[in-house]
C-alpha cells in the first residue's frame, strides 16, 4: 500500500514537472510571436509617393488613375490644395490613423504656410478608408464632413465591389468640399436609440436610483426629506432619455407625488410607522447580510507580402512632392 501511494505520489510531480515545462515553453512561444508581430507592424514603410494617385493594391484601372490624376493636378493647379490618393494591400497589423499620420508626415503635402494637404488612404484587405486633412483645411473639410464622405460616397460603393467608384466619388466629394459645394445626403436620423437600449438604461437607472429612493422612503427626518428632493433631477432627466418628454414627465410626477404620498403617510399614522418600522429592519438586516456574505475577488497571422516595406522609399520624389504641409489628426475612418 505505502509503495502503491509513494508511486502515485512520484507520477503526480512528474505530471506537474511537465506540466510546468510546457507551460513555460508555451509563454515564451506566444511572447515570440506577440513581439515578432509587433515589429513586423512596426515596420510598415511609407510608399514612394508617385503621383496624386498611388494604388499599391490594384483596386483601379489604368484609365481611372489617369483621369483621376488630371482632376487633382487640376485642382491644385487652381488652388495649391495637394490630394493625394493610396491605396494598399493590407496594413499588416499597423494602426490605420497611425500609419494614415506616418504617410503624411513622410508625403508632406501641402504647402508648408497654408498646411492644404488631404490624403484618402484606403487598406484593401482590411476594408478600411481613412480621410486625413491638414491642418489649414479642416475648416473647410472638418471630421464630420470626411465621416459622411466615406459613409455615403465611398462604403456603399465598396460594399458592392465598385471600388472604382468609391474611390472616383470619394475624390470628388472631398474637392467639392473643399470649394464649399458639397452637400450631403440626408441621412437617417440614428441618435435616438432602440428600445433594447432603453430599457436596458432604465433598468440600470432603477438599479441605481431606485436603491436611493427606498432609502428616501424608510429614512425619516430631514435626511429622508432632503434625499427625497436631491433624487428629483435624476428622476427628471434620466427618464426622459428612455421615454422621452411625455414619459419622462409622466414617471417624475409618479416619483413626486407617490413617494411624496408614503413619506407622509409614514410619519403621519400609525400603520404608516409600523410599515416604515418593519422596512427599516428588513432594510438594515439585508445589508448586514450583504457585509458579512459579501466578498469581491479579482480574476481576472500576418505575413509580409509582394509590396513589402524593403521596396519602398520613405522620401517622395519625382515630378510630385508634398510641398512641406503639417497634420495633427484632423479626419475620420471607416470600414466597409
Amino acid at each position: 500500500m505505502r509503495t502503491a501511494f509513494f508511486a502515485n505520489l512520484c507520477d503526480l510531480a512528474s505530471l506537474r514537472e511537465r506540466f510546468f515545462f510546457w507551460k513555460k515553453r508555451l509563454t515564451l512561444i506566444l511572447l515570440f510571436g506577440l513581439c515578432s508581430f509587433t515589429a513586423h507592424a512596426q515596420t510598415l514603410e511609407v510608399p514612394y509617393l508617385s503621383g496624386h494617385v498611388n494604388d499599391h493594391a490594384h483596386m483601379l484601372s489604368q484609365s481611372t488613375i489617369a483621369e483621376l490624376e488630371a482632376t487633382l493636378k487640376a485642382h491644385e493647379d487652381s488652388t495649391s490644395n495637394q490630394v493625394a490618393v493610396l491605396i494598399i494591400p493590407s496594413l499588416e497589423g499597423a494602426v490605420l490613423e497611425e500609419y494614415s499620420i506616418k504617410v503624411v508626415e513622410t508625403w508632406k503635402l501641402g504647402r508648408a504656410d497654408n498646411d492644404n494637404g488631404v490624403l484618402l488612404l484606403i487598406a484593401r484587405a482590411d476594408r478600411k478608408v481613412r480621410i486625413e486633412v491638414g491642418n489649414g483645411l479642416e475648416g473647410d473639410l472638418p471630421d464630420i464632413t470626411c465621416g459622411r464622405i466615406i459613409r455615403n460616397e465611398i462604403v456603399p460603393r465598396f460594399k458592392e465591389g465598385d471600388y472604382e467608384a468609391g474611390v472616383r466619388e470619394g475624390v470628388h466629394a472631398m474637392l467639392a468640399a473643399l470649394q464649399g459645394s458639397y452637400v450631403a445626403p440626408e441621412e437617417e436620423d440614428s441618435s435616438q436609440p432602440d428600445w433594447v437600449f432603453k430599457l436596458i438604461f432604465f433598468g440600470i437607472f432603477m438599479l441605481v436610483v431606485g436603491v436611493f429612493t427606498v432609502i428616501s422612503i424608510v429614512t425619516g427626518g430631514g435626511a429622508g426629506w432632503f434625499l427625497y428632493f436631491f433624487l428629483m433631477p435624476f428622476w427628471l432627466a434620466f427618464p426622459m432619455v428612455s421615454f422621452g418628454v411625455v414619459g419622462g414627465g409622466i414617471l417624475f410626477g409618479l416619483y413626486v407625488i407617490v413617494v411624496g404620498a408614503l413619506k407622509v403617510w409614514m410619519r403621519s399614522t400609525k400603520a404608516g410607522q409600523a410599515a416604515e418600522k418593519k422596512l427599516s429592519k428588513q432594510w438594515a438586516g439585508a445589508q448586514l447580510k450583504r457585509g458579512r456574505g459579501g466578498s469581491w475577488s479579482r480574476g481576472s497571422s500576418w505575413s509580409s507580402s509582394s509590396w513589402g516595406s524593403s521596396s519602398w522609399g520613405g522620401s517622395s520624389g519625382g515630378g510630385f512632392s508634398g510641398g512641406g504641409g503639417s497634420f495633427s489628426g484632423g479626419g475620420a475612418s471607416g470600414s466597409w
